[in-house]
């Protein structure tokens, strides 16, 4: 079986194929799996079976050779999946075999740590612009680049061909970033602040907010602590309940 089929019509060389429409959960583990592929290639693997890209990248195989079946990569019997191969086609899906510049809006302590990192090059991105309201960090240089008043944010997008903005600012400066990032024609945007942004249809937007995951982690350990504590034997476990109260499993089944 062929490592890799091109989509299109029979007969058809050198054309370039149709992007794919993926589901909306393909296309958020396809990451994870470049990420995995970038490190086999970095120890010096050629090729790798589902179930080795699976572990690497924490999904199970039948998952990983459906999601790579969309792309019309269905790896080889017996040998498995071209490394390099692979890289080059999920990069390509993703639009990554040119690099995106992105200007970072809000430059407090999170901003300033996002502007440090030096991960996005080696993704294909380019953090081309810092940007802040408050003019007292206007001239501040962080990682090479002199941070600009968002007023300018019109003539920067323009010079820079800015296609992602990325959003750093409190929550209450979010949707006014937000509406300025797409009056100049930003239809991408990372929101790190903690709130949710309004915009048109065709803007699309990524949430990324740290205490909700600490939230849902600490779910995770009230849970297992909840586990732990449960009695050995028979005897009615007590739950707790809001306002200091407490009822017995059997109550809490029939409602009572």
């Amino acid at each position: 079986m062929s490592q890799h089929r091109q989509p299109g019509a029979p007969g058809r060389t050198g054309a370039v194929p149709a992007l794919p429409d993926l589901p909306e959960a393909t296309v958020s583990r396809l990451p994870e799996y470049l990420r995995a592929l970038h490190v086999l290639a970095d120890a010096g693997h050629e090729t790798v079976s589902s179930e080795g890209l699976a572990n690497a990248a924490g999904v199970n195989s039948a998952k990983l050779r459906k999601d790579l079946s969309h792309l019309g990569s269905y790896g080889t019997r017996g040998v498995g999946y071209d490394v390099a191969l692979l890289v080059d086609q999920i990069s390509s899906v993703l639009g990554l075999t040119q690099c995106r510049t992105v200007a970072l809006v809000g430059v407090g302590n999170l901003g300033h740590a996002l502007a440090g990192y030096d991960g996005f090059a080696n993704r294909g991105f380019r953090i081309a612009a810092l940007l802040d309201a408050d003019r007292s960090r206007v001239g501040e240089e962080i990682n090479g680049l002199v941070v600009r008043h968002v007023d300018e944010l019109p003539q920067i997008v323009a010079e820079e061909s800015i296609s992602i903005g990325v959003i750093a600012t409190p929550a209450p400066a979010a949707q006014a970033v937000a509406d300025q990032l797409v009056a100049v024609g930003v239809t991408s945007i990372l929101n790190f602040a903690p709130c949710v942004l309004s915009v048109p249809d065709g803007v699309d937007v990524r949430k990324v907010d740290l205490a909700i995951e600490l939230q849902i982690l600490s779910f995770h350990e009230h849970r297992k602590a909840s586990l732990t504590a449960l009695p050995a034997t028979g005897g009615s476990a007590l739950t707790a309940l809001p306002g200091g109260l407490a009822a017995t499993d059997t109550q809490e089944a029939i409602g009572t």
